[in-house]
C-alpha cells in the first residue's frame, strides 16, 4: 500500500516533467489548442514517443480525433508551437514540413512517404556541460523558407529528451503536427526528403548518447540536413 500511495504521489510530478506542443503560434499570435494543431495521443498524459520505428514518431496524432483546421501562413514569416508544461528536458529542438500531395488536403493527408524535409535543427552549446537553447521554453519557432512552393503543408516540431538517453529507446520524443497554407511562396525544391518513420535509428549517434559523462565534446543531429531555401 506505501509502494502504491507513493506512485501516486509521484505521477503529478512525473507529468509535468512532461510537456505537448498544442498551439500554433501565427503572426506572434497564439491560437487556440488542437485548433490547427492534430491532436497528439499525449494530449492529456503528456508522456512521450520512445520507438522511433513506429507510427507515432511521425505527429503522435490521436486516433478518432477531431480535424484540425488549415492556418495561413506566408512564406518567410515565423511559424511557431506553444509547448504546454515547457520544455523541461534537455535535447535538440529541430521543425520538418511535407507538402500536401495534389488533390489532397492537410486536414486529411496522413504525412506517409519520403515527403519530410527539415527547415530548422538546434543543436547544444557546449563547454563543461551541455546546454541546449530550448531549456525551459514556452514558445519555439521556425522561419518558413522564402522560397519554399505555395500549397498546403505539415509542420511538425520534434523535441528530443536526451535525459536517459544511454540506451535503446531511452529518448524521448515530443512531437506536435501544425496544418498551414503557405502562400507567396517561391520555386525552391526542399530536401532531402525523408520519411518517418525511416529516418531515424534508436542507435543514431544524437539519439542514443549520454549527455552527462563523459560529456560529449560534438554533437550530431539525427535525420537530414537543413534545407535553407
Amino acid at each position: 500500500m506505501k509502494f502504491s500511495t507513493t506512485l501516486l504521489l509521484l505521477a503529478p510530478a512525473i507529468a509535468s516533467a512532461h510537456y505537448t506542443f498544442p498551439s500554433l503560434i501565427v503572426n506572434g499570435q497564439t491560437t487556440a489548442e488542437w485548433q490547427y494543431v492534430r491532436q497528439t495521443e499525449n494530449y492529456q498524459h503528456n508522456g512521450p514517443v520512445t520507438d522511433v520505428n513506429s507510427n507515432a514518431i511521425r505527429c503522435y496524432e490521436r486516433p478518432g480525433r477531431a480535424q484540425a483546421q488549415t492556418a495561413t501562413v506566408a512564406a518567410g514569416s515565423k511559424v511557431g508551437f506553444v509547448a504546454k508544461g515547457s520544455i523541461y528536458h534537455p535535447g535538440p529542438l529541430q521543425f520538418y514540413m511535407a507538402k500536401v500531395p495534389a488533390g489532397q488536403s492537410a486536414a486529411t493527408w496522413d504525412g506517409s512517404g519520403q515527403v519530410w524535409f527539415k527547415i530548422l535543427g538546434q543543436g547544444p552549446n557546449f563547454g563543461g556541460s551541455l546546454t541546449w537553447p530550448s531549456d525551459g521554453a514556452t514558445r519555439v519557432e521556425a522561419t518558413i523558407p522564402a522560397s519554399l512552393p505555395s500549397g498546403e503543408y505539415l509542420f511538425r516540431v520534434e523535441h528530443i529528451g536526451l535525459h536517459s538517453a544511454s540506451g535503446v529507446n531511452g529518448a524521448q520524443f515530443y512531437i506536435s503536427c501544425g496544418q498551414i497554407n503557405v502562400t507567396g511562396g517561391g520555386n525552391g525544391s526542399p530536401g532531402p526528403l525523408v520519411s518517418f518513420p525511416g529516418a531515424y535509428r534508436p542507435t543514431d549517434p544524437g539519439i542514443m548518447i549520454n549527455i552527462y559523462y563523459p560529456v560529449p565534446t560534438s554533437y550530431q543531429l539525427p535525420g537530414p540536413a537543413v534545407w535553407r531555401g
